[in-house]
């Protein structure tokens, strides 16, 4: 029995496909690993989205060919976003890979592994089409009380400064069926907590042709008992249909919380970002979403240092943040990447410039999340509790209702005892509170 350690880069979604991948190794008696060096084939699942991204993922796999060299391992296989951006032009580069799998191939990784030397190709790179359905051998890798549930493929929005359309291909929805069937398969587990994700979840269901919509499926979700808390991720500010928001004012199981990356403010920079929404659509939309769902969580992103961004539509952008007072904020800088229109823009934003303007809108943030968390001292609130942390390993946290996992901070748990343990909903009083964080006493 071969010794496999897959490497997992990047977003929740590409962790899915990473799940996927250990599901049919383990079903093809292929024995999973902690480590490395333990290893006799090492897969690394790489990210691309910017270049960071793809630098990490570049590091990583120089540091396994490394290993490869010097240590157990007789493999090394690559797969995701980077090698269907590149394509088989990392052959030449990467002399030390065995396979290369793009991200509509993932699903071959027992069989390349399984077959004799020579028996199958160096690299499979295609248009993406699969998606991963409920009859997938997919190993949760998260958290047991918590998963991540990847409703949809691919984008069909072009936004400027975007490359995924390109590494994930058209928008393909699973069916709700499938969705459903997967969910109940979670929480069987033990999974309490779903986070769904997608590249765009308002268009969940479009390209089906029958009438489906997210509002359905996130009805027929909410119906699982197992589940306790399910959150929705990445939904474009175009188009929200409302009985999507209906049923998350309504569905008890459903979270009062909403993820919409909106980019940017200014008109200017929406435009030229191709986002096909102005600042007054995104107030409106803003608006729909906080009159449908009362004490509703936002969270959103923003991208700064965009080509052609001037002083006074960076100012445009902080006087959005501070007039909405969103929940919670991310703040990226732009990177320019390769096969995007933005990459040729005139008026490339000074990297120094970029990194201020990060910095002064998270501030500014700062000081709303502050201000936010302040007013929760005192109140009585329920925590997911997540178990250990890991920069203090005997104190415990948890999240509330409206912290994501890995994005949105935690609760530092005191007072404590055995029978508080991971997976648990806590009631929990909060007794202080940071811009990020929040302490609170376990009460029942």
């Amino acid at each position: 029995m071969e010794r496999v350690h897959l490497i997992s880069l990047g977003c929740p979604k590409n962790r899915v496909d990473s799940e996927v991948m250990v599901g049919k190794l383990q079903q093809g008696a292929f024995q999973l690993v902690d480590s490395p060096e333990e290893a006799d084939v090492i897969v690394v699942n790489t990210c691309s989205f910017i270049r960071p991204a793809t630098e990490e993922s570049v590091d990583t796999i120089l540091e396994m060919a490394q290993l490869k060299k010097t240590g157990s391992a007789k493999k090394l296989v690559v797969t995701g976003c980077m090698v269907q951006r590149y394509g088989q032009t990392l052959e030449l580069e990467l002399p030390e890979v065995d396979h290369f799998l793009g991200t509509g191939e993932y699903h071959r990784i027992a069989d390349v592994l399984s077959s004799r030397e020579g028996e199958a190709a160096r690299s499979y790179i295609d248009t993406p089409l699969y998606i991963h359905d409920e009859l997938a051998p997919r190993i949760n890798s998260w958290a047991p009380h918590s998963a991540y549930l990847k409703l949809s493929e691919g984008c069909d929005h072009r936004c400027a400064f975007c490359i995924i359309p390109q590494l994930r291909g058209k928008m393909r929805s699973r069916t709700v069926a499938s969705l459903v069937a997967e969910a109940r398969r979670l929480g069987a587990e033990g999974v309490v907590e779903l986070n769904l994700v997608a590249q765009d979840s308002t268009a969940y269901g479009r390209d089906l042709g029958d009438g489906t919509d997210l509002g359905a499926l996130l009805r027929a979700l909410g119906r699982i008992e197992s589940l306790q808390w399910i959150r929705l991720h990445y939904v474009y500010p175009l188009g929200v249909p409302e009985s999507a928001l209906r049923a998350l004012a309504e569905e008890p199981r459903l979270l009062k919380y909403v993820d919409m990356p909106l980019q940017h403010a200014s008109g200017r920079m929406l435009k030229a970002m191709k986002r096909g929404v102005s600042r007054d659509g995104q107030e409106k939309v803003l608006r729909r979403v906080r009159d449908a769902i009362p004490n509703v969580t936002l969270r959103t992103t923003f991208i700064v240092g965009f080509p052609g961004e001037t002083d006074a539509d960076f100012d445009e952008l902080c006087d959005f943040v501070e007039t909405e007072r969103f929940d919670r904020v991310g703040v990226f800088t732009y990177f320019p990447e390769d096969g995007t229109p933005a990459a040729t823009l005139p008026g490339q934003v000074d990297d120094g410039v970029k990194l201020a303007r990060q910095k002064e809108l998270m501030k500014r943030q700062a000081a709303i999340s502050r201000s936010k968390h302040r007013k929760l001292v005192g109140t009585e609130e329920v925590v997911l509790v997540d178990g250990p942390s890991k920069e203090s390993p005997l104190v415990l946290i948890g999240r509330l209702r409206s912290q994501a996992p890995d994005v949105d901070g935690h609760v530092w748990l005191t007072e404590t005892d055995e029978s508080v343990r991971a997976g648990q909903l806590r009631k929990v009083r909060i007794v202080k509170a940071t811009a990020h964080d929040l302490v609170g006493e376990v009460i029942g």
